[in-house]
């Protein structure tokens, strides 16, 4: 690797066309990036995987990037040089990316300054690259968009994953009460390590009833839905009035009835950290650095890869028993 970073090249994952896990081909003579003005060049110590990418790369997902590409928005590593203009970065600086100009699957990135956050040493760079996407995406969801205050209640369906833990991490040091959803014994635990306050198993066939009993007549004021295209239809049953959805993640359409937001005044709203402005990213950025200060901010990370098992990685997110953590990839 020495000698390839002498040579001005890098290994990256390249997608030549969208598809299968398959197409994503590990290259070993990718030109190393150059940060232009306003730009900032890091080497990739670890890279989180979202859904999300595995949508872009199948061709399904509204946006579509100009091919060939690399994915990978979660990096987490170290300032290797910075554009002129850039007067917050350093070579040498920690740091983790929400976004890169790049992509992330790769051993170096490059990123837009202000994509760019200091990594406090309370976190090493795995746990660097499980905040971006999942950790301003829960955010944004719970507050920028879901309107969430303390004494609220919170359910989160599918509660183990990146955004899952995040989200309980957020609303409970937020005065929320806070339930998750998950499908494994070891995701249940990882929910209420997470600062859950109950938690229920979603592969239980009554769950949903189990969820009813605990939040009596009321309902929850809020539901962070990582499964829409199942959920959705039930989880307007378990609202109380004026209850918002927030729909975070869907993989597919399911019929609901509009009659079931009409009986409490609820809300289903749609969160894209696509469409964040830059003044909601730096809110959400100065949450997440509040929270590793304060010490409750603790990203879970879940299944490693190296960079050639990027479709392996690809697989599993989509197709696991259930998540326990951030999945990442490791340069």
């Amino acid at each position: 690797f020495a000698m390839a970073a002498a040579r001005n090249v890098m290994r990256a994952v390249r997608v030549f066309e969208f598809g299968g896990p398959e197409v994503l081909k590990l290259q070993t003579d990718v030109p190393i990036p150059v940060p232009k003005e306003s730009q900032v060049l890091i080497k990739v110590h670890a890279c989180g995987v979202n859904p999300v990418e595995t949508y872009i790369r199948s061709g399904t997902y509204a946006r579509k990037p100009a091919l060939p590409y690399t994915p990978g928005s979660d990096v987490a590593g170290v300032v290797e040089s910075v554009g002129e203009h850039v007067a917050a970065f350093k070579k040498g600086d920690r740091v983790f990316t929400v976004g890169t100009l790049s992509g992330g699957y790769a051993d170096y990135t490059v990123a837009a300054a202000n994509s760019v956050f200091p990594l406090s040493d309370k976190l090493d760079f795995k746990q660097g690259a499980a905040l971006g996407i999942p950790y301003f995406t829960a955010y944004r969801a719970l507050f920028q968009k879901g309107r969430a205050k303390a004494g609220e209640s919170v359910l989160i369906h599918g509660a183990s994953g990146g955004v899952g833990i995040a989200a309980c991490q957020i609303a409970r040091a937020s005065g929320l009460k806070v339930l998750g959803t998950a499908g494994t014994v070891e995701g249940m635990n990882t929910v209420l390590r997470s600062g859950a306050h109950q938690v229920f198993n979603h592969r239980e066939a009554n769950y949903v009833e189990k969820i009813k009993e605990y939040t009596g007549t009321k309902g929850v004021d809020i539901i962070i839905e990582m499964l829409s295209n199942v959920n959705l239809a039930t989880d307007l049953h378990l609202l109380a009035c004026g209850g918002r959805v927030m729909v975070v993640g869907c993989r597919g359409s399911i019929e609901i009835n509009p009659r079931d937001t009409m009986s409490k005044e609820s809300s289903i709203i749609g969160i894209s950290l696509f469409l964040a402005t830059e003044e909601e990213r730096n809110e959400c950025a100065a949450a997440v650095l509040d929270g590793i200060e304060a010490g409750w901010l603790k990203p879970g990370i879940g299944s490693e890869y190296p960079l050639e098992n990027v479709a392996k990685a690809h697989e599993d997110i989509i197709h696991s028993s259930g998540a326990r953590g951030k999945m990442v990839l490791l340069p």
